[in-house]
Parts: C-alpha cells; structure tokens; sequence
C-alpha cells in the first residue's frame, strides 16, 4: 500500500515551483517540473543532443541530475515553510542507455525524517509510446533551516 504524507506546509507545491524556476541547472539542460505532490515529483527532460555523451545516449551525468532533483523536491515537499533541502548522498544504478524522445524522473520519499529524508529515484525513457527504466537512485536529504 501507497504511503501518504501531510505536508506542513499547505503551500508546498507554490514554494517548490518557486524553488524550481531558481535552478538554473534545469534551465541549462532544458528540464521542466512535472507533477508535485505530498512525498512525489517528477522532473520531465526532452531529449537533446547538448546533453548527449559520445553514442548519442543522454549523459549520465544529466541522469543523476534530474533523479537527484526529483528526490530532492520529494523531500521539500514534506519540510516546514521556512526549510531549504540539500542532498547528502546519493547511489545510482545506470540499468540501460538513456535513449528516448524525453525522460521523466520520479522521485519518491521512503522515511521522512525530522532532519533527513530518504527517497527512492527513477528515471524513465520514453520512445514511440514505449517507457524504458533507465536508471535508479536512492538519496539522502537534509533539511536546512
């Protein structure tokens, strides 16, 4: 069964798309924030090929950036009003290329703690109607007043 979150803040979703619109990471790349709800948000990619490595497959540098957001926002999205979230470690498994017309990354909150929430990450590729798992993560917030 799904766990589901109260956010203390009520203002959440209009403080993480703030937060977003500041990240001038995700403008460089061309990301843009998909859905945001209580302990889940996902980051959309289009594919482009300034992001590619040498085959062409999205880098997986870029992969790790969009899981880490997703995972971080996550996080936000249970932290009081006057929080800030930074990421204290993170682990990724690459599964496949990143080969797809976009990607989304998912991130979700495991355990939300006090001072640090777990979150899993995945991030998916997309391709002619098809979805592919490309990549896993699981990270570590931490809140900072």
């Amino acid at each position: 069964m799904p766990q589901t979150f109260t956010p203390p803040d009520p203002n959440y979703e209009n403080r993480i798309r703030a937060s977003f619109g500041e990240q001038k990471a995700m403008q460089t790349i061309g990301a843009t924030l998909g859905s945001v709800h209580p302990g889940e948000v996902s980051i959309e990619l289009p594919y482009s090929e300034h992001i590619t490595q040498q085959d062409g497959f999205l880098h997986a540098g870029i992969v790790t950036t969009i899981a880490d957001s997703a995972c971080g926002y996550a996080a936000f999205s249970l932290m009081p009003a006057n929080s800030r979230v930074l990421s204290v470690e993170f682990k990724v498994n690459l599964l496949a290329p990143a080969i797809g017309e976009g990607f989304i990354a998912i991130g979700k909150v495991i355990k939300a703690g006090r001072t640090l929430t777990v979150c899993s990450g995945e991030v998916l590729a997309f391709q002619g109607g098809e979805s592919k798992l490309v990549a896993l993560m699981q990270a570590t917030m931490i809140r900072v007043d």
